[in-house]
């Protein structure tokens, strides 16, 4: 396997890269001799599962961070990031910023025997799966922490344009997530800065299963998709691997379906 990344202090921070879409994107890029930090917010119990994970990681031979911190407070984005600019030194680098946040609510507008949405829960929900890629972006800019060619990567889904019940947070945090990448992919490129979100089919993750009615989902999924199988997480890790290579570098502003051509039926 080609590791092009070797040698080059180039690191991949991932936000939310402690399971799912995220952690397969660490692995990935990880074999490709690209260093990772992962910024993941789990609970205790989890630890064991997720350290296992990591050592898979580290067994690559890349240099390797870990903060089970909670990535939306800008606190905790400000240590993380001095942390980092001392342990890369003057020479390491962020090539990849990878955006994997599942942090929202799931609820329907109307309900005789469940809570009902919010305006708080839309703001919840959109500050963290949308919001906070600006935010990370910028801070992460003006720390000086990225490469001169960066490329930054956010997952967005087919309810961006759908309407499915209980949905309509995460939908509009979608939305929203994709008005930022095209206007980081705008304004950020004179800095060598290359924005786009990867629009990935059902993929039958953690967050997935959270979803009220996500088996009806995964079973319209297999009956629709051109190769009647679900999207995996090594398919949309894979897409991530491919646009930070070199040869990627005039995609920009775009939102990539990943999904064997489920979104055309």
């Amino acid at each position: 396997m080609t590791q092009e990344f070797k040698h080059k202090n180039y690191w991949a921070l991932i936000l939310g890269g402690s399971s799912g879409l995220g952690l397969a994107t660490a692995k990935k890029l990880a074999k490709h001799g690209m260093n990772i930090c992962i910024i993941y917010r789990n609970p205790r119990h989890q630890e064991d599962t997720i350290t296992s994970e990591f050592n898979n990681i580290k067994a690559e031979g890349v240099a390797f961070k870990a903060f089970n911190v909670d990535a939306f407070k800008a606190e905790k984005r400000q240590t993380i990031i001095s942390e980092l600019q001392d342990f890369f030194g003057t020479e390491g680098k962020i090539r990849t910023l990878v955006h994997s946040v599942a942090k929202g609510n799931l609820k329907p507008m109307i309900s005789e025997d469940k809570p009902m949405l919010q305006t708080d829960d839309f703001n919840l929900t959109i500050n963290a799966m949308a919001i906070s890629l600006y935010d990370w972006t910028k801070a992460l800019f003006e720390a000086q922490l990225f490469a001169n060619d960066t490329r930054i990567i956010s997952f967005t889904s087919e309810g961006n344009t759908k309407a499915w019940q209980n949905y309509a947070a995460v939908s509009a945090a979608k939305v929203t997530l994709e008005a930022i990448t095209r206007n980081i992919a705008l304004e950020f490129a004179p800095f060598g800065i290359r924005a786009n979100c990867i629009q990935a089919g059902v993929t039958d993750t953690a967050s997935l299963r959270k979803i009220p009615g996500s088996e009806q989902l995964k079973a319209h999924s297999l009956k629709r998709n051109p190769f009647k199988r679900l999207t995996q997480p090594e398919d949309v890790a894979n897409a991530v691997y491919l646009l930070c290579k070199d040869e990627a570098r005039w995609i920009n502003g775009c939102v990539i379906p990943v999904d064997g051509g489920e979104h055309i039926s």
